[in-house]
């Protein structure tokens, strides 16, 4: 079976229903802004869509104001630009939302290649409406570009899911890339299968082409028959490795990966298939040459509330991604943005609660069956925290205190569990009947006698934990504005050294 899609040698702006002045001017312009964790002013960023190009990181991404009485309903597509992923230059609206019966009111995720000559975005158009008119909700759309900065959105009929074979409301996410051995375009989408359970259809669909305009629909790609949809689907190679990434929320809202070592499969799952935790979504990824790196948000809580709902969108959280010897992925903070923090100063070690010994540079925590902690001074609201942990015999807990009060009775904790061979984070006082913040943990082989390195990237309420430049949890801390920071150990013993606090310029 074959759905084609059949492009036009013109191409022509879109009218759109007057929604607000937001879309009835497109400003091009080059305001800066410095920060760890990018969003726009006045608004929400999500599904960030990277192309690297001449030394700069081009990141488009959906704008959403969360106002539809100011602002009008659905989201289009800004750019920034950035180096570093620290200091960001805004180039504005890139594509404009549709109006209330145009199939783009939400300009969602796709891709951007550049082929034939000029620039391509393969987009979602998203129309909420459609499915009460017996319409598609969702369909891939085209736009054109010469400098990546003015866009023409390209003529014609979406590209919609053929119904035999695909639910017709989930086409999403066109992700378009030249194939060199197959000699032609690919594009994987997002999409859903008629038949199976209902929250076992998830799909990353096929379709190819050898013009960009006409596309021939495959059998999927992947179906596993594990996930209700596979959102933002992202290729490429590293070495002798393949990786296919999507994103889920079937399970679990986070971002996984297959690999395999050819695009006809099999694709492996490994032991641990996620980059990071629940908020940390919908990341896709880009190359500058040399390194690939991660782009994903960390969404925002209802209310600013630590047990407030995660919402959908946030700020932009950016992974340096690895190869291990295995061909699996591990990830770390960015270099640039390690280099952004200077003047590490080891914290002075204050009293606490239950037995400690100071050591050059750190302190050694002694709990036989009770609790002990160390505060190290107040933690700046932007900071980078290092600190290696060592467990002396077994121990039930140890970590840190992120924002303590001098009494304990409000903190953050980033705890490790040998028991449980896992890292999670959370909070007190704490909502619900629950061990830890949920979707908060990461799993981690912890034994006695080996080191863990940890380090934690703070700003406002987004603080950003990895461990041994290997794994990542993001997470929110609303509640609790400042405070200390400090060591803990809950039954047991532990060596807490190389503790240092950077700021930055």
């Amino acid at each position: 079976m074959e759905n084609k899609w059949s492009g036009h040698p013109h191409f022509i702006i879109l009218s759109y229903s007057p929604l607000s002045d937001i879309d009835n001017i497109i400003t091009l312009r080059e305001d800066s802004v410095t920060s760890l964790f990018y969003k726009p002013s006045g608004a929400w960023a999500a599904d960030f869509i990277p192309y690297w190009e001449d030394g700069r990181f081009h990141l488009f991404y959906l704008h959403d104001w969360r106002n539809p009485t100011d602002y009008g309903e659905g989201t289009p597509w800004y750019q920034i630009s950035t180096s570093d992923f620290i200091d960001f230059k805004e180039h504005g609206m890139m594509l404009r939302r549709g109006g209330r019966d145009e199939q783009d009111q939400y300009v969602f995720t796709g891709s951007v290649i550049r082929a034939e000559g000029r620039y391509h975005i393969f987009y979602t158009g998203h129309n909420p409406y459609f499915r009460r008119l017996n319409r598609a909700e969702q369909g891939i759309m085209h736009a054109i570009s010469d400098d990546l900065l003015t866009w023409r959105k390209v003529s014609g009929e979406p590209f919609f899911a053929p119904g035999n074979r695909y639910e017709p409301h989930d086409w999403r996410d066109p992700f378009v890339y030249w194939n060199e051995e197959a000699s032609e375009y690919w594009m994987l989408v997002a999409a859903r299968l008629k038949a199976g359970p209902a929250r076992r259809r998830g799909c990353t669909a096929l379709c190819t082409s050898k013009d960009l305009n006409n596309w021939q629909v495959h059998d999927p790609f992947y179906a596993p028959g594990l996930y209700y949809t596979h959102e933002c689907p992202d290729l490429f190679k590293m070495g002798e490795w393949w990786y296919l990434l999507f994103s889920e929320f079937t399970d679990k809202s986070v971002t996984r990966y297959r690999m395999s070592r050819s695009l006809a499969g099999p694709w492996l799952t490994p032991e641990d298939d996620q980059f990071d935790g629940r908020a940390f979504y919908a990341a896709k990824s880009a190359s500058d040459g040399n390194r690939r790196f991660l782009f994903g948000w960390n969404p925002t809580r209802e209310g600013e509330k630590d047990d407030g709902a995660w919402q959908w969108g946030g700020n932009l959280v950016v992974h340096e991604m690895e190869q291990r010897s295995d061909g699996t992925l591990s990830v770390c903070p960015p270099e640039s943005i390690e280099q952004a923090f200077i003047d590490p100063r080891p914290p002075l070690i204050l009293a606490g609660t239950g037995q400690f010994t100071e050591i050059e540079g750190g302190t050694i925590l002694t709990a036989p069956g009770t609790f002990a902690s160390v505060s190290c001074g107040l933690m700046p609201e932007r900071c980078k925290l290092e600190v290696t942990l060592t467990t002396m015999e077994p121990t039930r807990a140890y970590g840190l205190m992120l924002r303590t009060s001098g009494d304990l009775d409000k903190a953050y904790y980033i705890r490790f569990e040998p028991l449980r061979n896992r890292l999670v984070f959370d909070m007190w006082p704490r909502s619900g009947d629950v061990p830890f913040m949920v979707g908060m943990e990461r799993p981690l082989s912890l034994s006695p006698g080996i080191p863990v390195t940890i380090k934690i990237f703070a700003e406002r309420s987004i603080c950003e934990i990895y461990i041994n430049d290997q794994k990542a949890l993001s997470t929110r801390m609303y509640d609790h504005k400042s405070g200390q920071w400090g060591l803990f150990v809950e039954q047991g013993k532990a060596r807490f050294e190389r503790l240092s606090c950077s700021t930055m310029l």
